[in-house]
């Protein structure tokens, strides 16, 4: 089970509102979502939780690239919302998979051999490595009261204890 919910910056504090993943398959989209609820370009946070077992912050100002912050990485990428932020941040892209007519179906099209079974097993293996531990910009809060040595230390309810340090635990709690 996913929470998630945009916290956007005003000038009277921080607004919340929950947010429905469901057509969100990509970085781009949910960053879509931080600007439709982005106040004046202001800062907006995603925050979205999985039962207490990770958590992930994207931070999204005005224009900039978003900042991504995963408390595990490992548990994330087993959830698809974890995975997709995991990839984003290593650096793979999965979406320009080949299709059908760009496959190499039987290894006759150039003339090149195919890869020894081990040489398989080995490259799969390096395409599938994900760190463990936390993952993407710890320091993504600092500005707004949360340092690196903070954020890093979080577990459990995490989301609650960002929005106290944000000041903002009611507008959290009412929107969970």
């Amino acid at each position: 089970m996913y929470f998630a919910a945009l916290l956007a910056r005003s000038d009277d504090g921080w607004e919340a509102s929950d947010t429905d993943l469901d057509n969100v398959e990509t970085l781009s989209d949910l960053v879509d979502l931080a600007h439709e609820s982005s106040i004046a370009d202001d800062t907006v946070l995603v925050l979205i939780e999985q039962e207490d077992a990770w958590f992930g912050i994207v931070r999204v100002d005005g224009e900039d690239d978003p900042r991504i912050f995963l408390s595990d990485s490992l548990l994330a990428k087993r959830s698809s919302y974890g995975s997709m932020l995991v990839d984003e941040i290593v650096g793979r892209d999965d979406s320009d998979a080949d299709d059908l007519d760009t496959l190499d179906l039987d290894g006759t099209e150039d003339g090149e051999p195919e890869p020894a079974e081990d040489e398989t097993d080995t490259a799969d293996a390096a395409a599938t490595t994900v760190p463990s531990g936390p993952l993407g910009d710890p320091r993504l809060l600092e500005d707004v009261g949360i340092g690196e040595r903070r954020l890093l230390a979080l577990n459990g309810d995490a989301l609650s204890e960002i929005a106290d340090a944000l000041g903002c635990t009611d507008v959290l709690e009412a929107v969970r």
